[in-house]
């Protein structure tokens, strides 16, 4: 921030610091605060958040400031969440944990290829990053679905949206990828009652909010067959405990939290622009709806 906003005078908040001692500030720039930082201020005219996702500040309610919560639109992590999610779909798609499976017994076996046709590949939320991962998936040519509160108009992906449209959305979906926000709406979404609506045989993959997932819904359920595996990035409980049943299921795929990892040369950038057209009373993109929660 020193180098591309010189004119700006920086300070670290420090724990221990209350509204009474801390200095004044113009912006607030943020990943998982503590309310201490933010609560009753009224001196700053936005607060930027280091990631996509604001769940973990939206929680603070009405103790935030009243003014915009600015999210990152990109800033380099839909390239990576699309590598991310490609790279799941593929090597199931593909069975190489099927082949490395059969490497560890010296087993010299070619396995039926799945009928790409009948491999749709549905991705629940289509914003920045869900456009992102289908636009990648659609260079592999998977029939591609996808899911929103609101009807999108996405080229190449058949779309569906609200309540009426999820069942439709589940019942033809062979991998499921997560990319929504969290709320109170979201949570749990990925329950017994909507994984069991996929395809026979489907494939779960979040990137998004471990809270999204019932865990032991989609344990049972890979128990039974239902559901083949699974490639989770985040959880409920970060780090994932060592004691977690996850750890001893072969068929999930486990990863820290790193599906797009904040760049932070790239989002330093945007959130100077974004600090510059403030300035310069111009509007900006990535304003957040306290209302909808992203």
């Amino acid at each position: 921030f020193a180098e591309i906003l010189p004119e700006a005078q920086l300070h670290f908040w420090k724990e221990g610091e209350t509204l009474a001692n801390s200095e004044p500030a113009d912006y607030a720039v943020v990943w998982r605060p503590p309310m201490a930082m933010l609560q009753g201020r009224t001196d700053v005219r936005a607060v930027f958040n280091l990631g996509a996702g604001v769940d973990a500040l939206l929680k603070f309610g009405d103790a935030l400031p009243q003014v915009p919560i600015v999210r990152l639109d990109d800033a380099g992590m839909g390239v990576q969440m699309a590598e991310f999610a490609a790279h799941a779909v593929l090597r199931y798609y593909r069975r190489f944990d099927d082949y490395e499976e059969q490497a560890r017994n010296a087993q010299w076996q070619v396995l039926k290829p799945y009928d790409k046709e009948n491999f749709s590949v549905g991705i629940l939320g289509l914003g920045v990053l869900g456009r992102r991962i289908a636009q990648a998936l659609q260079h592999f040519d998977f029939p591609i679905r996808g899911w929103s509160h609101t009807m999108k108009d996405v080229p190449g992906v058949t779309c569906f949206a609200g309540k009426d449209g999820l069942e439709e959305f589940l019942r033809g979906t062979r991998v499921l990828i997560c990319v929504l926000p969290l709320t109170s709406e979201t949570s749990n979404m990925l329950g017994r009652t909507n994984l069991s609506k996929l395809m026979e045989g489907a494939y779960l993959i979040n990137v998004a909010r471990g809270a999204h997932l019932a865990e032991p819904d989609l344990l049972a359920l890979i128990k039974s067959g239902h559901i083949a595996g699974a490639t989770l990035d985040v959880f409920r409980n970060e780090p994932l405990p060592k004691q977690h049943p996850f750890w001893h299921e072969p068929r999930i795929r486990i990863t820290p939290h790193i599906a797009a990892l904040t760049l932070y040369n790239e989002s330093i950038r945007q959130i100077a622009s974004k600090i510059d057209a403030l300035e310069r009373g111009q509007p900006i993109h990535g304003v957040v709806d306290r209302a909808r929660g992203y």
